[in-house]
């Protein structure tokens, strides 16, 4: 049984401080446990990527693949939050923003991310219970 079917999976920098708590973050509030994760350093993401013909990526971009499509940035992002528990559902309101809008606010946390934030030597290694949520 393909253990990716019906699930979303989200694809992130693995070294990015800001990143993995974010990860750690989506963990928390997603009790229907609908996303699985790989870090865009890893074979499968980049694997991933090549079966949806996207073979330029930047690291500092976090991509959603869901129902077979490819969301990048802040609408990734936003598209993410909608799954989420409680009231982060209500940040989906933000896409009625124009993307360009979106995107810049987002490249420019990016862009700044390892700055304000730090970074890691390596990818982080999930813990043993969490390690079914991470594609390898």
């Amino acid at each position: 049984m393909n253990r990716t079917k019906d699930k979303s999976i989200i694809l992130f920098d693995g070294v990015c401080n800001l990143c993995n708590a974010s990860v750690n973050f989506i963990i928390k509030n997603d009790e229907k446990q609908t996303f699985l994760f790989a870090s865009l350093q890893s074979d499968a993401a980049k694997e991933l990527l090549l079966q949806h013909n996207v073979k330029k990526f930047k690291m500092d971009w976090i991509v959603l693949i869901e129902n077979n499509k490819i969301h990048k940035k802040s609408t990734a992002a936003l598209r993410i939050s909608r799954k989420l528990n409680g009231g982060f559902k209500l940040l989906y309101a933000f896409i009625i923003i124009p993307t360009f809008i979106r995107n810049w606010v987002y490249n420019y946390i990016a862009k700044n991310r390892y700055k304000w934030f730090g970074k890691k030597d390596s990818c982080m290694i999930p813990s043993e219970k969490l390690k079914d949520r991470f594609i390898a």
